[in-house]
């Protein structure tokens, strides 16, 4: 009961709610008051502003303002002494510690603030806050990954709505699965022409970078952990790599090329070109954000589509067809399935 008293009371003998201050400012002036005028205020009594009567105890009578004012005073002065002695404790273990490195100067924590570890959701989160607070003009950002989860664009929607109301413009980068999600297209046409969008077949790690100051970038796999970089040589590279794949990508608005052959999918295309480098299932699905099921849905349609039995088979069939490049730098006008010496089918 005493619990369920003090949440409908959250507050101390300095700040009274406005019910107590009334009855306790009645029961000074009137030098006591009946226990049922209490009853709809139990903080007075859990406080020891009011007491019983030892001679009625259907009456309650104040404690002296002066007992009250001495009792909070006191506290004050705990909390004070308190204080100053983890103060102390403080400075002396910091003290200690500079003694231990009588070689750092003043100059060696500036530029230790140019790149700065993050550790921890909250800390990442309140990094990110700080950053966007202060950005005027610019946000750039990759984003990795297949579809966004709902809860991801959500998380961030209060940011990017706060820069869009400062007139703030922002890139983003996806890759060309994220195409895929109706969550993504809700939220570009929610910010409208204050976000740019831009697909790949794959992009770099995670990056954000404000007003081409200060940029974010994981530090650890499963980016609990991240690095906040202001040393304007990084922060400048991080932007040129962004420029250079925000070029060769293509508007979210556009469509893909075409492949020029009939049966074959873009992506299934970037699937080929990965297949012939020579990476396993599991690397080209994180590459390209897709599960490594679907990844090998498409091998398999690609094996179908080129007539190949076997791995080996299909590597042999991509090189022929022309499928080991990039989508972008493949001639669709000279490809053919109609191979020298094989008779492949067409299509599905």
């Amino acid at each position: 009961m005493a619990g369920h008293r003090a949440k409908e009371h959250p507050h101390g003998a300095d700040r009274l709610c406005e019910a107590g201050d009334h009855v306790y400012s009645r029961a000074v002036r009137r030098g006591r008051v009946p226990r049922r005028d209490a009853e709809s205020v139990p903080c007075l009594l859990e406080l020891a502003l009011l007491h019983p009567d030892p001679d009625d105890m259907d009456w309650l009578v104040p404690t002296s303002p002066q007992e009250v004012m001495t009792r909070l005073l006191r506290g004050v002065y705990d909390e004070v002494s308190a204080s100053q002695r983890r103060m102390g404790s403080a400075v002396a273990a910091f003290e200690w510690y500079a003694g231990l490195g009588p070689g750092l100067s003043q100059t060696s924590g500036a530029e230790g603030t140019a790149i700065r570890v993050l550790d921890g959701a909250s800390r990442i989160q309140g990094a990110l806050d700080e950053a966007t607070e202060a950005c005027t003009t610019e946000v750039l950002t990759v984003q990795p990954g297949g579809i966004r989860p709902e809860h991801e664009l959500t998380e961030g929607l209060h940011r990017a709505l706060a820069l869009r109301g400062r007139g703030v413009r922002m890139r983003d980068l996806y890759t060309h699965v994220a195409r895929h999600g109706q969550g993504l297209l809700n939220y570009l046409e929610l910010m409208g022409d204050s976000v740019e969008a831009r697909t790949l077949d794959e992009v770099i790690d995670r990056l954000i970078v404000f007003d081409r100051t200060v940029a974010f970038i994981p530090a650890n796999a499963d980016r609990t952990m991240a690095l906040e970089l202001r040393h304007p040589a990084l922060v400048h590279y991080l932007v040129t790599a962004f420029e250079r794949f925000w070029r060769l990508a293509t508007p979210l608005t556009a469509s893909l090329p075409d492949t020029g052959i009939e049966g074959i999918s873009h992506r299934e295309h970037s699937i080929a070109a990965l297949l012939a480098e020579g990476h396993q299932d599991a690397v080209i699905a994180e590459r390209l954000g897709i599960s490594v099921r679907t990844c090998r849905a498409h091998i398999a349609r690609l094996s179908e589509t080129l007539g190949a039995a076997s791995r080996t088979q299909l590597g042999v069939r991509i090189a022929q067809v022309g499928l080991d490049g990039p989508p972008q730098a493949a001639d669709a006008a000279s490809r053919s399935l109609n191979l020298p010496d094989q008779g492949f089918p067409t299509a599905r």
